[in-house]
């Protein structure tokens, strides 16, 4: 049986994803820092709520020592995130933007990510077959924001996709220091959740896709890669 956590799960791509996990056979830990949310989620998908604030030293120390006590993790998706948009739903540009708003998004997005990752990594190192999934996005491609043309050449904010190009770099750094894990980054695409107000012209189920198919990747399959449903995405 396979043990997969899914940080930010109570809700759009981290709740589709453990759907269909559950759907494939997987144990599900459903990592929410609201606890009547989570609990909630959990209950409609089977899943097991883990009490998780990505943002908290306590809070992701807490969680790593219950699924240890359960039993043990194969696979981590760092799903929680955020965007930083405005109240009217705009993103704040390279004009206004200030080192608290990036410190705010690097907060969750970055030093989250890094956070539950090194909380996990023991569990997963004794794993047979361990998977991690970090949910990056394609505004983070620097060879896409510079070429004309394209939705992230027009995107813009600064925060968002800064944040997404270090997890990117720090997902390259995992994957050369532990090959024997699978370790990628995926770009669900542009999805409608409440990460961006639902203005994404994609549905959760198109959207969780590439993170379902790479939670899912063997021993043999890819690492050290940044993926879209339709294949590998330029740096």
């Amino acid at each position: 049986m396979t043990t997969t956590l899914i940080t930010g799960a109570n809700k759009g791509l981290g709740f589709e994803t453990a759907r269909r996990l559950i759907a494939a056979g997987h144990t599900v830990y459903l990592g929410s820092r609201d606890e009547g949310r989570g609990r909630a989620a959990a209950e409609r998908l089977g899943a097991r709520l883990l009490l998780l604030d990505v943002t908290d030293d306590a809070s992701v120390a807490a969680a790593a020592k219950a699924v240890e006590a359960d039993g043990g993790l194969d696979v981590l998706v760092n799903n929680a995130g955020v965007e930083g948009r405005t109240a009217g739903g705009g993103v704040i540009g390279a004009a206004d933007v200030t080192a608290d708003d990036l410190r705010t998004i690097f907060e969750t997005n970055v030093f989250g990510l890094v956070r539950v990752t090194h909380a996990f990594l023991p569990l997963l190192r004794r794993s047979a077959a361990p998977v991690v999934v970090n949910v990056s996005s394609g505004l983070a491609s620097l060879t896409v924001a510079t070429t004309e043309g394209t939705p992230a050449y027009a995107y813009p904010g600064v925060a968002y996709p800064a944040s997404k190009a270090a997890v990117n770099m720090i997902t390259v750094q995992y994957a050369k220091a532990f090959p024997e894990m699978r370790i990628n980054a995926v770009e669900p695409g542009y999805t409608a959740t409440d990460l961006n107000h639902h203005t994404g012209t994609q549905t959760v189920e198109e959207g969780a896709e590439i993170i379902v198919r790479m939670a899912q990747v063997g021993p043999d399959g890819p690492t050290g890669g940044y993926f879209a449903a339709h294949g590998p995405l330029p740096w």
